[in-house]
């Protein structure tokens, strides 16, 4: 019994332990394994049973390693990594907006906790000069993985914002750098 649970907590170790990029000249983690342990009949788990990370075929930043994107091939998608937090922001419903313009905003750190509320601290500008703040924020407030929905009206004074617009641009202030902006050309 305790063979089983030196083999279970090694193994625990090293996957935590394992590099995200392997060379030729590392052994992987099943040599390891089978190296250290002793003759057992208990059943030994096979290789498909432990994960395997890819390794990049370039160079990611150290954000892009601790933060892949949930949003990866969007072309909505625009990305902002000051200080500790990566802020992911993707249009919903710019084309057809309804009563509201909805942005998903993915915040990821492991430093900073996230108990900002996006409503103060955003606004979206149209090439048109019209500024508007933001309504709602639906995600839950702290942690260090946060997102949700953020909305903004979709129209102002009786008008819709989107009339003749040609470029957007939402900002957010104070989290984590004093400004971060994201810009959408619409024609």
């Amino acid at each position: 019994m305790k063979q089983f649970i030196f083999l279970f907590l090694s193994m625990i170790l090293l996957s935590g332990c394992a590099s995200t990029q392997s060379t030729s000249t590392q052994p992987t983690p099943e040599a390891f394994v089978t190296a250290t342990l002793p003759p057992t009949s208990i059943p030994m788990p096979t290789s498909s049973a432990m994960t395997v990370v890819a390794t990049p075929t370039t160079n990611p930043s150290i954000f892009e390693q601790l933060f892949p994107s949930s949003n990866a091939g969007n072309e909505l998608t625009r990305t902002d990594q000051q200080g500790m937090v990566v802020v992911e922001v993707t249009p919903l419903n710019l084309g057809t907006p309804a009563d509201t313009l909805i942005f998903e905003v993915a915040m990821n750190t492991h430093s900073v906790d996230l108990s900002m509320d996006l409503v103060q601290l955003s606004t979206l500008t149209t090439n048109t000069g019209m500024v508007i703040q933001a309504l709602s924020w639906d995600a839950p407030l702290g942690g260090h993985h946060v997102s949700g929905k953020l909305t903004f009206p979709a129209m102002k004074d009786g008008v819709s914002i989107m009339d003749g617009v040609t470029n957007i641009t939402l900002q957010i202030r104070n989290m984590e750098a004093d400004l971060r902006t994201f810009e959408w050309q619409l024609k």
